[in-house]
């Protein structure tokens, strides 16, 4: 590889035209600038310059290295100005979340893209775990998950909280247990999880899911509500998602006695660099969740 010094100095050398005025120009003795040419040609193995007293002229191979060495040398400089620039609000940021969550955030995440529009924002709806393996091998910034676990090198920071909510067809007034079972219910692929949540910790008689009859599945998070809204059984959500649906007043949404809350957890890899827009976005996240919960 060749040694970036040594070429700076090589590239300075041919655009002055003079050992005394590079050697002025890189704060150098003359004799420096001259050891580190022959440091250079014997890195490289072959003669870079033909040297005719004060003056010299280049060889072919060193018109090639003046060439590509300025190129080089110009990409290296772009590359640290961009890394030091390093702005808030330019750039692309990638981020996951589970799609209730996105559900909130997409929106407001949408209207920060229009007040900052050098800012691009790319999100995705994904479950728990594929978001934490993408964290993990750094193919998205950030990540938005309601549950931890315990891998390496990854951090999980608790930065609000999400209310599980029961929803039934409009018409039911008393969510109690026998009008549930003559319901039945609307599977979807966390619904297990969510119910072993809320409604264990509120009807003394449930176990599982299995418990109801299976009345309807969908695994897309903006049509789990349709079948609720057309009296085809209850479901367990959260409430991002509720209060996403476009038909909200054609549902009943129940808040039971005992709350049930999931922690939404912000996913990062403690071997990533944070740049700014990251810091600037994942500090806006928290503040929309924070008044989401005012």
């Amino acid at each position: 590889m060749i040694n970036q010094v040594w070429l700076r100095t090589y590239c300075t050398l041919v655009d002055t035209g003079h050992f005394t005025k590079t050697a002025e120009q890189l704060y150098m003795t003359q004799s420096g600038v001259s050891q580190q040419i022959k440091k250079l040609e014997g890195q490289l193995a072959v003669q870079l310059l033909i040297r005719e007293g004060k003056s010299f002229t280049l060889t072919s191979a060193g018109q090639v290295l003046y060439k590509k060495g300025k190129e080089l040398l110009s990409s290296i400089n772009d590359l640290e100005l961009r890394i030091k620039e390093d702005s808030s609000t330019v750039g692309n940021i990638s981020l996951s979340s589970p799609g209730s969550i996105g559900l909130k955030l997409y929106p407001e995440l949408l209207a920060l893209q229009k007040k900052h529009p050098n800012l691009t924002i790319e999100y995705a709806f994904a479950p728990n775990q594929m978001i934490i393996k993408h964290v993990q091998n750094k193919e998205i910034d950030i990540g938005l998950v309601t549950r931890n676990s315990l891998e390496p090198d990854i951090q999980f920071e608790a930065i609000g909280q999400e209310e599980l909510v029961l929803v039934t067809p409009k018409n039911t007034i008393n969510p109690s247990w026998q009008n549930l079972e003559t319901l039945g219910f609307i599977d979807h692929p966390d619904a297990s999880h969510h119910a072993q949540l809320l409604l264990g910790a509120n009807y003394k008689l449930f176990t599982t899911v299995t418990q109801f009859t299976r009345t309807g599945f969908s695994n897309q998070i903006g049509l789990i509500l349709e079948p609720v809204a057309l009296g085809l059984g209850f479901t367990v959500l959260p409430k991002f998602t509720v209060h996403a649906f476009n038909r909200c007043d054609e549902v009943m949404v129940h808040r039971l006695p005992k709350a049930v809350f999931e922690t939404i957890y912000l996913v990062s890899n403690k071997k990533n660099y944070k740049t700014k827009r990251v810091a600037f976005v994942e500090s806006k996240l928290i503040e929309f969740l924070e008044e989401e919960a005012r």
